[in-house]
């Protein structure tokens, strides 16, 4: 099947997923439409909008519950899907038989086996498809490897990965797949590593080289304080087949959110990148660090980018596929071992319960910079039997 080009004019795109973070996706729209690039055809979700929603400045557009209706009235080149990790490849594959490219929320699909159903479905269209990993548009990435290639911190040891936010109640109260491993029968996925700090995991991958392939072996350790299926607390390392390593610690009960980073440690300095500021900051002995800011391309643009002049995607769901192979470790991994409520400290404010584990800010960037598990540097919950999984 060879997808018909795309008219002059603005190209009309559905959102599919309106409330929550489809909200982000309407606002990133508003600026494409107002150059002319897009025009937002109409909405789409199995929730009505609130009386007077103007959908983040794009007023007033044709609401639908049913995708392919909706599919079939607006006649959308590009469908948006931001919706729970377990619709997207049914979703995506709607998308495609109605001959609409996509832009797909991460995860790229609750399981790997629905990733290779995706690539086969997206190849059979003919179509086009990114996934919303919205790090890896940022040139700080390449910014990194350029730094790396040019021996700036001699030979690297390992990265390290560190992610400390604040979530409560409310957060997995939202919707029904919120912290979910499985629902009704099926795979969710949604964990701390593999939704909230899943960007952290691929854009340690991309600065591996290894963003393509699965990873060599993965180590696991789940955690949960929250009385959820899922983690919120959790520590992953991953050995490439180069043998290179990723460590990455994440928690959502810090007592505070502060900026993702990954750290690239080498024999003869340190990389650091807060991959959700764009920034690079580059530490050598006897010099002062030299930090500096990246332009990040959209995926939406980049995406009518390639459909209008072949420029390569940023993120089709092969460049995803060291990442599945974490979320297929985690999926198959064990449940998530509980914290004792001695470990927490837990209050209610603003009608949520709040939760953070005592020490964990330190335990999340020791691990970052040690490379170590949270067993290994002794938190008192964390128990030194661990997932691993051979995925090469």
């Amino acid at each position: 099947m060879t997808p018909a080009p795309l008219e002059p004019g603005p190209v009309p795109v559905l959102l599919v997923g309106v409330h929550g973070h489809g909200r982000s996706h309407l606002r990133s729209l508003l600026p494409l439409a107002r150059r002319g690039l897009v025009r937002l055809a109409g909405v789409c979700d199995t929730r009505p909008l609130p009386p007077g929603d103007d959908l983040e400045g794009h007023g007033s557009v044709p609401f639908f519950s049913d995708l392919g209706r909706a599919l079939d009235r607006t006649g959308a080149r590009v469908t948006v899907l931001a919706t729970p990790i377990h619709t997207h490849l049914p979703l995506a594959r709607t998308a495609l038989a109605h001959g609409s490219h996509l832009l797909l929320e991460k995860p790229t699909t609750a399981t790997l086996a629905e990733l290779d159903l995706l690539d086969a479905a997206v190849t059979d269209s003919g179509l086009a498809c990114q996934v919303g990993f919205q790090s890896l548009g940022s040139e700080a990435v390449q910014a990194v490897r350029d730094l790396l290639d040019h021996g700036e911190i001699g030979s690297v040891r390992g990265i390290g990965g560190s992610g400390t936010w604040k979530r409560t109640s409310a957060y997995y109260g939202r919707a029904a797949w919120a912290g979910r491993r499985r629902l009704d029968g099926r795979d969710v996925v949604d964990g701390a590593l593999t939704n909230p700090f899943a960007h952290a995991v691929a854009t340690a991958l991309a600065l591996t080289g290894t963003a393509h392939r699965p990873p060599a072996r993965i180590e696991l350790e789940l955690y949960r304080a929250h009385p959820i299926e899922s983690d919120d607390t959790s520590s992953l390392r991953l050995h490439t087949a180069d043998g290179l390593t990723a460590t990455i610690a994440v928690t959502l009960c810090a007592p505070e959110n502060t900026p993702p980073r990954l750290v690239v440690h080498g024999s003869r300095g340190r990389i650091e990148l807060d991959y959700t500021l764009d920034l690079v900051t580059l530490h050598r002995p006897g010099r002062a660090p030299r930090t500096t800011r990246h332009p990040r391309t959209s995926l939406m643009e980049n995406l009518l980018d390639h459909l209008r002049t072949g420029t390569p995607l940023l993120v089709p769901p092969a460049a995803t596929r060291g990442f599945m192979h974490v979320l297929e470790a985690v999926r198959t991994a064990p449940d998530p071992l509980p914290i004792p409520a001695e470990h927490q400290h837990v209050w209610q404010q603003d009608g949520a319960t709040h939760r953070t584990v005592h020490g964990i800010t330190d335990l999340v960037r020791t691990g970052a910079e040690s490379l170590s598990l949270f067993s290994e540097l002794g938190a008192p919950w964390a128990r030194p039997l661990r997932a691993a999984k051979e995925t090469a």
